[in-house]
C-alpha cells in the first residue's frame, strides 16, 4: 500500500466543488492540506460545505514541504506560473483544462515540469467515462479496423449570463472560446481515439446568440495522419444543449459515442454497449454533472505518481488537443488549410 499523499487544491470557483467531492472519495489515498483562493468570499462559501483547511495565501501550499501534490483548479491564464513554481518546489501538478491560453505557453508548461522531474496531469475526466474508456478499449484492440471516417459534436449550450462573468470568453483569461473551454473534453477524447491530424480547415465565428470577445462555433474538416477524413462542430449556441457525439468508421465496425452512452456494430455481427447517457455539462448548468469522472481523473494520477509514471492524461498528451485547436482557429482567421506537425 502507497504512502498517503498531501495534497493542496489551489482555486475555488465553480469548478473546484467536484474536485473536492473527489477529494473527500478518496481520503483514503489523499490528505487535504489546505484549498487555497485569493477571495474572501470564496474561502467562507468553500469552508462551509467542505472540511478542509482553506487559506488564501499560496505561499502557505509552497512552503510546506510536506505536500507533494497541487490541483490547480484557477483561470487558465495562472497556470503556467502556478505550475512553474509548484514544480520548483518538486511539487507534482494535476492542472484543470486547458494547460494554458495558448499552444507556446502550453509547451512551456510542459517541458518545465518534466525539467522539475515532477508529474504533470490534466483534468480530462471524459477520458474516464465508462462508455468512453469501452471505446478505447476496442480501439487499441483492433475490433473496428483501421479508421476511415472519425467524426465529432459539440452541441452545448451557455447563457448570455455565463459570458458577462468578467473575463469568460476572453483571450486574456481563457484563452479563446468554445474550442479551448467547452469542446476541449471532447477533442482530446477524440483524438486519443482516431489518433494524429494532419491537417485542418475550419470556420470560426461568434452568433448573434452571445456578446463575447471570442468564437462560439466552429465547423471544420479533418483529414487524420493515416488518410481518413473526418468533421469538427463545436458551439455552445445550441439551446438548450445536446449531447456531444464521437463516430469513428472503421475496415470492421462503426463506433458511436453518444452523450456517454456507446453503441458498436461489427461487420461480424458483434454489438457492443456502455456506459450511460447524460452528465456531460452541455446545457446551461456547467455543473450539471456527477464528480465520478472526477474521482477517476484523481485516482490515476495517483497511481501515477506512486507508479513514477505519467497518467492517462498528462499534460505531453494534452498537447495535441492544444495544438489542433490552434490549428483550427487558425485555418479560419487564414481562409486556408493548416498543416499539423507529426507527432
Amino acid at each position: 500500500m502507497s504512502a498517503r499523499h498531501r495534497l493542496a487544491l489551489v482555486g475555488l470557483g465553480m469548478g473546484a466543488t467536484p474536485h473536492a467531492q473527489s477529494l473527500l472519495d478518496l481520503a483514503d489515498r489523499v490528505e487535504v492540506a489546505w484549498a487555497c483562493t485569493r477571495s474572501a468570499e470564496r474561502a467562507a462559501s468553500f469552508a462551509a460545505r467542505f472540511p478542509f483547511p482553506v487559506t488564501r495565501d499560496v505561499e502557505t501550499v509552497l512552503a510546506d514541504p510536506t505536500i507533494n501534490c497541487v490541483l490547480i483548479a484557477t483561470p487558465p491564464a495562472t497556470h503556467l506560473e502556478l505550475a512553474t513554481r509548484c514544480a520548483a518546489a518538486g511539487k507534482h501538478v494535476l492542472l484543470e483544462k486547458p494547460l494554458e491560453v495558448t499552444l507556446a505557453k502550453s509547451e512551456t508548461l510542459v517541458e518545465r515540469c518534466a525539467a522539475a522531474g515532477v508529474r504533470l496531469g490534466v483534468v480530462f475526466q471524459h477520458r474516464f467515462r465508462p462508455g468512453a474508456r469501452r471505446l478505447a478499449a476496442l480501439v487499441e484492440s483492433g475490433a473496428l479496423g483501421a479508421l476511415a471516417i472519425a467524426n465529432v459534436q459539440v452541441p452545448w449550450w451557455r447563457p448570455q449570463s455565463y459570458y458577462d462573468v468578467p473575463g469568460r470568453g476572453t483571450r486574456a483569461r481563457d484563452g479563446g472560446g468554445v474550442l479551448i473551454t467547452q469542446a476541449i473534453h471532447q477533442l482530446d477524447l477524440f483524438l486519443s481515439l482516431a489518433g494524429a491530424v494532419s491537417q485542418a480547415t475550419a470556420f470560426a465565428g461568434t452568433t448573434a446568440l452571445h456578446r463575447m470577445e471570442t468564437e462560439d462555433v466552429v465547423a471544420g474538416a479533418l483529414r487524420f495522419a493515416n488518410g481518413a477524413l473526418g468533421a469538427v462542430m463545436a458551439t455552445t449556441a445550441a439551446y438548450p444543449g445536446f449531447g456531444e457525439r464521437i463516430e469513428l468508421v472503421g475496415t470492421r465496425g462503426t463506433a458511436v459515442l453518444a452523450d456517454g452512452l456507446l453503441e458498436a456494430q461489427l461487420h461480424d455481427g458483434t454489438v457492443v454497449r456502455a456506459g450511460s447517457q447524460g452528465g456531460g455539462g452541455g446545457g446551461a448548468d456547467p455543473m450539471a454533472f456527477s464528480h465520478d469522472a472526477h474521482r477517476a481523473v484523481l485516482a490515476d494520477f495517483l497511481d501515477a505518481v506512486d507508479a513514477g509514471t505519467d497518467p492517462l492524461a498528462s499534460g505531453r498528451a494534452a498537447l495535441a488537443v492544444h495544438r489542433l485547436i490552434e490549428a483550427l482557429l487558425a485555418s479560419a482567421a487564414r481562409g486556408m488549410p493548416v498543416h499539423l506537425p507529426a507527432g
